[in-house]
């Protein structure tokens, strides 16, 4: 009697031995590494889809607020301690004499994601007050997809919310929002 995987017949029976089966676990091992790699990668590139589709139209946005950004770093901005390791990177960084508004741009916004945001924008305001920046840090999220209960506490952690509309980024300000600043 046999099964197959992976149009491989796995013997059964008196004919299995040990060897057989580790050789066959090795295998589903390196085919399930694949996996994993292909699925990561494709989870990147969707990442990397959402900030290309964001990145152009943000600026304008917080522009449109009288930040008046004349710094905007897409595609990433690595946060970086004294050996050179880096600590954190944020997605797109919009700049001006007064203030620092990171963003972070997801696909489809999650709880952790705005918790983790949190955290970055901690790290980067000890970082720039290593370097006697005292600009004001702001943060935001940018995704094509939010749920009620993530877009909500995005604005409760602070953040501006920026969602994907057709070929641009809307952005709602509730009635008295005040947005954090780190």
């Amino acid at each position: 009697m046999t099964a197959t995987v992976s149009e491989r017949p796995i013997p059964t029976g008196e004919g299995l031995t040990f060897e057989k089966v580790w050789a066959i676990l090795k295998e589903v091992a390196e085919r399930q590494k694949e996996t994993d790699r292909i699925v990561g990668d494709l989870g990147n590139r969707f990442g990397e889809l959402a900030e290309h589709l964001v990145a152009p139209a943000i600026h304008k946005r917080f522009n449109e607020l009288g930040y008046h950004f004349n710094g905007v770093a897409p595609g990433g901005y690595e946060v970086r301690d004294d050996a050179g390791k880096t600590i954190t990177e944020v997605d797109i960084l919009l700049e001006n004499d007064d203030h620092i508004v990171a963003v972070e741009v997801k696909a489809k916004t999650h709880i952790k994601d705005i918790e983790h945001h949190i955290k970055r924008l901690e790290i980067l305001r000890e970082h720039r007050n290593k370097h006697h920046d005292t600009r004001k840090i702001q943060g935001a999220i940018a995704g094509a997809i939010f749920g009620s209960a993530e877009k909500e506490a995005a604005i409760e952690a602070g953040f501006f919310v920026l969602e994907q509309s057709g070929d641009t980024v809307k952005m709602d300000i509730p009635e008295n929002f005040v947005p954090r600043e780190w």
